[in-house]
């Protein structure tokens, strides 16, 4: 049986229905605790049953959120900003006080959405680089909330799967901030055909060439998956062999394969 606990909610998934009526009258006889059944909904997030697994969707949540910002009825648009587009601070103006917290406050929001939205983790990165002076870059804000009213019911599923594997993709692109040249880094993460972690951000220390940048990224799509790999462990998973880490920069896998090649990352 696996217990999921936070704050005042409790989640509990096992195999065997008796044990977990056990352990509902055993919180029951010590606390004042109300059976909602079958999972639905939990913090902010739908979960639908389905024959094949779980479909996780905020579906809700968006429209909420879209009537919050008087955006519900706006025009939807099918694609995010551009990966040629580079915000810089130095462009555009700053908010008022009022804007800018109601930029952080819809930052915040998109920011929660990309639990079970992969695909606009990508943007919302990089708008996430202004709260503390943000300029009216909000703009490629709206053009994400115009993305989520058209793609409003995308979703995540978590299938069924005969793999229990890890395989993981990672990328980078090189120096593509224009104020300070960092790198931006990111990976995605299976466990056997779901996607389970994802991640875009910008990399802390300045990359003098793209392998560089995409060395950087390897190693912590690799921190990822040695914690996964610990977790797994931790509920009892194993795996039958070493996790697949996918990277398309050639110089980039010549460094992780000869240890040889370290020496040069430091030139």
């Amino acid at each position: 049986m696996y217990i999921l606990v936070y704050v005042d909610d409790i989640l509990a998934a096992s195999s065997s229905s008796t044990a977990t009526e056990a352990l509902l009258k055993k919180l029951q006889s010590e606390f004042a605790v109300k059976d909602l059944g079958r999972l639905h909904y939990f913090l902010g997030i739908e979960v639908i049953h389905n024959k094949d697994g779980l479909v996780l969707t905020q579906k809700k949540y968006v429209r909420e959120f879209l009537q919050r910002v008087n955006m519900e009825q706006c025009k939807g648009v099918s694609t995010l900003m551009a990966s040629t587009e580079k915000l810089s601070r130095t462009n555009g103006t700053f908010l008022s006080t009022e804007e800018a917290s109601r930029y952080r406050s819809m930052v915040g929001v998109l920011q929660y959405l990309t639990l079970t939205r992969p695909d606009i983790s990508y943007s919302v990165n990089n708008v996430c680089q202004f709260l503390s002076a943000p300029t009216d870059v909000q703009s490629v804000v709206k053009r994400i909330l115009r993305y989520l009213k058209m793609t409003c019911s995308a979703s995540l599923q978590v299938q069924k799967s005969s793999s229990m594997l890890l395989s993981t993709f990672s990328d980078a692109g090189w120096a593509g901030c224009p104020d300070d040249r960092h790198s931006t880094g990111g990976f995605a993460i299976f466990f056997g055909q779901n996607l389970i972690s994802w991640s875009s951000r910008k990399q802390q220390t300045v990359s003098r060439s793209s392998i560089k940048a995409e060395y950087k990224s390897l190693a912590n799509a690799t921190a990822e998956l040695v914690w996964l790999q610990t977790l797994l462990k931790e509920l009892h998973i194993f795996q039958a062999r070493s996790p697949v880490l996918w990277c398309d920069n050639l110089g980039a896998t010549y460094l992780t394969a000869n240890p040889v090649f370290h020496v040069i990352l430091s030139i």
